[in-house]
């Protein structure tokens, strides 16, 4: 089992090289598209550096602090070490993946001048550069690190425990991305809609907009880097709860390496489903659509079959935990199709809010914030529901750590696909930039209509991957907290106990006031962009000269303020759980933690799916209704998207962290929160 897992994960990074070697292979097109291809590169390679400094500071104190408890013996001497070692492969990720798609974007749009189905092809490639890179690196770090720490302690459960530390730094790292990412991608794209499109009138990704590749460069660093990060500890989180849960439910070998031998399947299922993605000349969304589903479909078919096959094969572990993992697939799967639901332009319910677009822009924020609401019913009945029946059919109702370990197994079988997911989903923004450096090269409408085609598509399979992330970051953070129960198996959690209460209370505040810090962050940020793009449309007389906007104060501006911006609402993460643990004791830890899973899933829900509905309300009356471009709709409608950009892009996928976060660091920092506890 250890084997497969370790060989799998060096076949899914043969496969990345491969494919990023096809993509590097391609023509990039004339002088024009590779000067605007490369000013993008350049801004997010900076912004890329400058984040990193930072991270490499904040690790360079956490990592000393961890020896100081660890001298101590509150932590185990490991810990430091594989705190570090997690964040590098989590920071890894980020840049291989946004390395390929800011050289992937310019190739894109030179294959749109061929076909539809190479221009799918390239972009789609190199989103399977990151979806491989992050399962393949995630796996190959968790096998090594495990092989090495089973010879450092007695017991597989101490090894599988001290891979949490692992975790906390691969977490931490993707909090930063994601916040940071999210602060600088909608700071630049806020400014420029509303100064460019709003005020000025201009079309969007015009030459003439000061902000226009701050913006482009903000699709880079917030979706790729931010969401290759924040998905690559969700899928080291669950397996490495599920590898616990495993030791401490059937304590042999074959339950805790069982998680990695899933995420094999995965590995090897997702490289199949890559080959089902194909399509042909036409545009219309649900054609293309298709194509990416029929992808993800089979991959999560495949993985059904391989794990079957592999609970036949071994006696160690009950068959009846593979409809665990089976629970989690569909789970994945459902999410996934009632994200695409509320978000898409194709049902009823973008349609709708585009025509509340009509009578103006408050109307349009209060349909857009309904439709959020709506939205959660689904998504929160589907994993409770995944959660009761993987719990009661891996037989939690004769084994209470049997079900956990059920639960935990659902989450590694939602994840287990990501790296097909992943690459659906790391694939819009290359089209997105593809579509802006078309307009920006004055290519044939052809071209246009056809990036236009693969960004729409990306604008849904953006708002489904946001939709997955959320899910499997509920399961996941569900796995952590049942590993803290087993961890301490005498904890009061009585609902009546005070101080499981008090934790409940402020677990379920931190969610809106971290979404209040990362809003108000963006806030602040655009503003300052708002502006420079005005100054220098004064200054430069832009909308009547040929005069070349600077864009590289854009960019710097918003580098600055989103590093500036996102170290406070970080470090909520880290510094809650410790603080509660220690104030109020282990109980409030756990009620802190199962607070802020019940108000941050919904919470995240609610801001993905009304940004994703008010971005593809604006398209739609772009194509034609209500107006279309230009008129008050669709004026009102830009102003909805403007305020859902943050929602979707800054402050809705960052939950997905804190959850994950506050669990592992509690995990992490048990043995100091039980010393130094005041009540307990």
């Amino acid at each position: 089992m250890f084997w497969f897992a370790l060989l799998t994960s060096m076949f899914a990074l043969g496969l990345a090289i491969y494919l990023a070697y096809f993509v590097l292979t391609q023509e990039e097109g004339n002088e024009r598209m590779k000067e605007i291809s490369r000013a993008i590169r350049e801004g997010a390679n900076a912004y890329l550096k400058r984040q990193y400094t930072v991270i490499a500071i904040f690790f360079a104190i956490m990592f000393f602090l961890m020896l100081l408890f660890s001298y101590y013996k509150l932590l185990s001497p490991v810990t430091p070490f594989l705190f570090l070692l997690g964040g590098f492969f989590s920071a890894l990720t980020g840049f291989i993946g946004m390395n390929i798609a800011t050289r992937a974007n310019v190739r894109t749009t030179n294959a749109a001048t061929q076909s539809l189905n190479k221009a799918l092809r390239v972009a789609f490639s190199s989103g399977a550069v990151m979806g491989l890179s992050v399962v393949g690196l995630s796996l190959f770090a968790i096998s090594l690190s495990f092989a090495y720490l089973t010879n450092v302690f007695n017991n597989l459960g101490d090894a599988a425990s001290a891979l949490l530390a692992f975790s906390m730094g691969a977490s931490s790292v993707a909090l930063f991305a994601r916040v940071g990412g999210g602060i600088f991608t909608k700071a630049a794209d806020v400014g420029a809609d509303l100064v460019g499109k709003v005020e000025s009138g201009i079309p969007e990704d015009d030459p003439r907009n000061p902000a226009v590749i701050a913006d482009n460069v903000g699709d880079n660093v917030g979706d790729v880097a931010g969401m290759g990060a924040d998905l690559y500890e969700s899928y080291v989180g669950s397996i490495i709860a599920a590898m616990i849960l495993g030791f401490v439910a059937l304590k042999n070998s074959s339950a805790v390496l069982l998680p990695l031998t899933i995420a094999g399947c995965g590995i090897i299922a997702s490289i199949i489903g890559t080959f089902f993605v194909r399509s042909g000349e036409k545009t219309e969304q649900h054609i293309l659509l298709l194509a990416l589903r029929r992808g993800i479909i089979s991959a999560a078919i495949i993985v059904a079959f391989l794990s079957f096959i592999i609970f036949k094969l071994q006696t160690a572990v009950p068959f009846n935990l593979f409809y665990a993992i089976l629970i989690g697939l569909i789970a994945g799967v459902l999410i996934g199709l009632t994200t695409e639901y509320y978000t898409s332009s194709k049902y009823k319910h973008v349609k709708e809010l585009a025509k509340s677009s009509l009578t103006g822009a408050a109307t349009t924020i209060i349909d857009g914030l309904a439709l959020g609401m709506q939205s959660t019913f689904i998504p929160v009945l589907i994993v409770a529901l995944s959660t009761i029946t993987s719990y009661y059919l891996a037989g939690g109702f004769a084994n209470f750590n049997l079900g956990l370990y059920g639960i935990a197994l659902a989450a590694v079988g939602m994840l287990s696909t990501l790296g097909i997911t992943l690459a659906t989903d790391a694939y819009g923004p290359v089209a997105d930039n593809a579509g802006g450096i078309a307009e920006m090269s004055h290519q044939k409408p052809i071209v246009r209509k056809r990036t236009d085609a693969l960004d729409a598509l990306g604008n849904t399979t953006a708002a489904t991957g946001k939709g997955f992330a959320i899910g499997s970051a509920a399961l996941t953070a569900l796995a952590l907290i049942a590993t803290l129960k087993t961890l301490v198996p005498n904890l009061g959690l009585s609902i009546l106990n005070p101080a499981l209460i008090a934790g409940l209370m402020i677990g379920s505040m931190l969610p809106f006031l971290f979404s209040s810090m990362a809003l108000r962050a963006v806030g602040r940020a655009a503003s300052q962009i708002v502006e420079e793009v005005r100054r220098q449309f004064k200054e430069l007389k832009l909308l009547t000269t040929n005069n070349r906007p600077n864009y590289a104060r854009c960019i710097s501006i918003s580098t600055r303020e989103a590093q500036r911006e996102m170290i406070l609402p970080s470090l909520l993460a880290i510094i809650a759980p410790i603080l509660v643990g220690i104030l109020f004791g282990v109980e409030a830890v756990f009620g802190l933690l199962a607070g802020a899973l019940s108000s941050g899933f919904v919470l995240a829900i609610l801001m993905a799916d009304s940004g994703g509905a008010w971005d593809n309300a604006k398209k739609y009356i772009e194509e034609g209704h209500f107006g279309g471009k230009g008129s008050n709709a669709h004026k009102a409608a830009v102003v909805g998207d403007t305020v859902g950009d943050p929602f979707k892009d800054t402050a809705g996928p960052s939950l997905n962290i804190l959850i994950k976060l506050m669990s592992i660091v509690a995990l992490v920092f048990l043995p100091l929160i039980i010393r130094f506890a005041l009540i307990g």
